[in-house]
């Protein structure tokens, strides 16, 4: 199977600016989410851009990623990327269609001293790994040293609330070795498809190596709330005196009841805001809410209700209909 690429993966060129990154995974994990994609092949697809973007947003790992390649992972802290780019034209010069690795470990020299790994090229012969690495690592034998673990990646699923407060969640989080319970702390104004760093509690390091990270996407599901990056919206039922006269209403908010003006004359689709009312941002300017108003008629009119609307529609002159201004 041919080694995937992270750029071909979210479809930007390897000059992408980090933006342009982040553009291109919002778009496809809007479109390949298994919450809103459900054809086959759908989550698959989102955990290979997730795991593209994971790598490709980090500077440090893009750096590593560009240098090494598939194996950036598995590729030493120390390794020069030069001499592995010249060690690995040597260990590909000649090669044919029955290259490829050979299992398991063979003995260097007559008296089989040195563990080594061997490359088979298709002219019959082999290349000892030791021989082309062994500057790189050091010398006495091919070792590759600690390998850090996998960076892993889940969801979290939290109402505006939450996301407003911030605070101490559990979650179970299902890895190769089963289910396990992580405590994680939401930190307060956290927005819908930001990611939360666990360090050390990704997949687990070989030969001593550390452990991977695990990156939480929050994700805002909330009934009662629409959001839009840091600004929430609300809708605001209105009454028709209310709307026509102006009136003083409360509103729920994110951070609990507030008190909201609405103008004579307001519509059904207009929308109020209230400033600062919306997520709270612990670097800057929080964002705002927006109350859309929405005209509601009583569902059973009392006799007096239905003789006064009456009484104004043979009055009133209003046509709702008319373009005219």
């Amino acid at each position: 199977m041919a080694a995937r690429d992270f750029y071909r993966d979210l479809g930007v060129p390897r000059t992408a600016s980090p933006e342009e990154i982040q553009r291109a995974y919002r778009k496809l994990a809007r479109t390949s989410h298994p919450d809103l994609n459900k054809n086959p092949g759908a989550e698959e697809r989102f955990k290979d851009i997730s795991e593209a973007y994971d790598v490709l947003s980090d500077p440090a790992k893009r750096r590593r990623y560009d240098a090494f390649g598939p194996e950036w992972r598995s590729v030493p802290e120390d390794v020069d990327p030069e001499a592995w780019k010249r060690a690995q034209g040597r260990a590909t010069a000649g090669a044919g269609a029955g290259a490829g690795w050979r299992g398991g470990r063979a003995g260097r020299g007559a008296g089989g001293q040195g563990q080594g790994f061997r490359y088979t090229t298709g002219a019959g012969g082999d290349v000892d790994f030791e021989d082309l690495f062994g500057g790189m690592f050091g010398g006495g034998g091919a070792r590759w040293g600690p390998v850090p673990g996998a960076d892993q990646e889940a969801e979290i699923t939290l109402t505006v609330a939450d996301a407003y407060r911030g605070g101490r969640r559990t979650i179970t989080v299902r890895g190769p070795d089963g289910p396990r319970t992580i405590e994680v702390n939401i930190p307060p104004g956290v927005t819908d498809g930001q990611r939360i760093r666990l360090a050390g509690q990704g997949g687990a390091g070989g030969e001593g190596g550390r452990a991977g990270d695990l990156y939480l996407v929050v994700r805002i599901d909330d009934p009662r709330y629409r959001v839009e990056g840091r600004d929430v919206h609300v809708p605001l039922p209105l009454a028709p005196w209310e709307a026509a006269l102006g009136a003083t209403v409360a509103v729920d908010t994110p951070g609990g009841e507030a008190k909201l003006k609405v103008p004579p004359g307001t519509s059904t689709g207009r929308r109020l805001r209230l400033r600062g009312r919306g997520l709270p941002n612990p670097k800057g300017k929080p964002g705002d809410l927006y109350a859309e108003a929405r005209i509601v008629v009583p569902r059973r009119p009392s006799e007096e209700e239905r003789r006064l609307f009456e009484r104004l529609a043979a009055v009133s002159a209003f046509n709702p209909r008319d373009p005219s201004p």
